[in-house]
């Protein structure tokens, strides 16, 4: 980045006492430390993918498949092609050793403008919008109890949707580990809540409780558009594969671990998913499942009598965990664009103590936080289904379009071309169906990353003379202070840099 950008970055600048600590420091790098294992690393992934969507909503593929068994093949096919996206990402992530998942790799197969507005979407919509909805999702599950048989009040589900970001955020800030640790815990726990279903179903089947799966296929949809969005809202569930592509840099050996865990976590989800819905089959019939806002709770109120409060404990703590594993993937998003010059540099550094990207990390939260204030952040969500897909096709695109223009590059994995040709083709496929079927958000959504062309121009492509001067002191001035207040500081290549030019003069 230019220098009016990091003037408060430089040695020089540092209070003498931050100096002193950078010093200290110099023996262990001053770079965030590989502290995600391969058991972290399949925390991560199944954490985010299992949210609240499985025990709160799975009704989308059953209301557009129209029958159980079609439903439950769609499911399967869901996790076949996430599958099949997952393992692009092992190649990519292990041959661009970066973090930032989509962002790194648009970044290195298409250049600077694309992946600027892969970022400028992820900043403006697509990650605040989604941790603010899991944040209110976790809020009414806490607050619910207190309220039964009524709507409970709007100031406390966002009170403690905030408190439920601020902690997370504030975790994440001192300690990588005690992030990991919090995802570990809660996965292990909303796992064990979808363990504890599938038992009750499968006790159920062996019981011969089956009148419900008694010709499974019977009233399936034919309508080609229907088995469509079916299949769409089966994908949607298994969002999150990439989660640990966004943190590629902190993973103990990479190139092991990361396709490791991408292979272990895929199936093991698929098959969660498959025979909770199995278990909800069993035990509701389809109009009362249809009828559900909340299968899993009407599950519990079913089948699991006394034991039916955890239900909601097990959906407030799969919110918990999933937005924790959004907020580290989210804010080494930001840190990574920074640190490639498309944020400002203050959201690149790291604590001189803790290695962690605090500056990035309140950032998210404060997003996150302003978008608890819209009323509707809910119907966000359907702005940015159509750039979500494009650009997670468009970075397995990469995948193809290296190959050619790289093939020397090293790369541990090396799939067959038949899996990112058949995700890219079937991409283009998910990109139309938001446009076919909510053409208006779509283009919404649209125009909110064609936005970000304005701010690429004056902050990136513009030569640093030509850029505003206030802009310029504005941003140097917050890098400093931000400095200061957080005692971050650059990471260590910056050091070296700056010391090998200091002993060059």
């Amino acid at each position: 980045m230019t220098d009016p950008w990091i003037t408060g970055c430089n040695k020089k600048n540092m209070p003498k006492t931050e100096l002193a600590l950078v010093t200290e420091n110099k023996k262990e790098k001053m770079q965030m430390k590989q502290e995600i294992s391969l058991l972290n690393g399949i925390s991560l992934i199944v954490g985010n993918m299992i949210g609240s969507g499985i025990f709160v909503s799975p009704k989308g593929v059953l209301m557009y498949s129209t029958s159980y068994g079609l439903s439950l093949l769609l499911w399967a096919l869901g996790g076949i092609f996430s599958l099949f996206g997952a393992l692009c990402y092992a190649e990519l992530g292990t041959s661009i050793v970066k973090s930032g998942a989509s962002y790194a790799y648009i970044l290195e197969a298409f250049g600077g403008f694309i992946a600027f507005i892969r970022l400028w979407s992820s900043l403006l919509i697509i990650e605040p919008t989604t941790q603010a909805v899991i944040a209110i999702t976790f809020a009414n599950y806490i607050v619910q109890p207190i309220f039964p048989f009524c709507e409970p009040p709007y100031g406390a589900v966002r009170l403690i949707a905030a408190a439920c970001i601020c902690s997370l955020t504030f975790i994440n800030c001192v300690n990588v580990k005690w992030g990991t640790r919090v995802q570990d815990l809660f996965t292990y726990a909303k796992v064990m809540a979808l363990i504890m279903v599938i038992a009750v179903g499968l006790y159920k089947i062996s019981q011969g409780e089956t009148e419900n799966l008694k010709d499974p296929f019977e009233g399936s949809t034919t309508d080609a558009g229907f088995i469509a969005l079916a299949l769409y809202s089966a994908l949607f569930s298994y969002s999150g594969w990439d989660t640990l592509n966004f943190v590629t840099e902190e993973m103990k050996n990479p190139e092991r671990n990361l396709p490791l865990s991408i292979a272990i976590s895929m199936p093991v989800v698929t098959i969660i998913y498959l025979l909770t819905n199995v278990a909800y089959y069993v035990v509701l019939d389809m109009p009362a499942l249809l009828a559900s806002d909340a299968v899993a709770v009407t599950f519990g109120n079913e089948a699991l009598s006394h034991a039916k409060w955890i239900i909601p404990i097990a959906v407030a703590m799969s919110c918990y965990g999933g937005l924790n594993s959004s907020i580290i993937a989210a804010s080494r998003l930001f840190y990574v664009g920074a640190r490639e010059g498309h944020l400002p540099e203050s959201l690149s550094l790291i604590h001189i103590k803790r290695f962690t990207p605090v500056p990035a990390l309140i950032f998210n939260g404060l997003m996150t936080l302003i978008y608890l204030l819209v009323e509707d952040v809910f119907l966000l969500i359907n702005y940015y289904c159509f750039s979500y897909w494009f650009f997670v096709g468009l970075s397995i695109a990469g995948l193809i379009y290296l190959r050619y223009t790289q093939p020397a590059r090293q790369r541990p994995i090396k799939l067959s071309l038949f899996f990112p040709v058949v995700y890219c083709f079937c991409t283009v496929f998910l990109i139309i169906i938001p446009l076919y079927s909510d053409t208006i958000n779509s283009l919404i959504g649209i125009g909110i990353a064609v936005s970000g062309i304005p701010a690429y121009f004056l902050g990136v492509y513009l030569p640093v003379e030509k850029r505003p001067r206030y802009l310029q002191w504005l941003f140097a001035t917050i890098t400093k202070y931000i400095q200061m207040l957080f005692r971050c500081c650059q990471e260590d290549l910056d050091l070296e840099t700056e010391t090998s030019e200091a002993k060059a003069k």
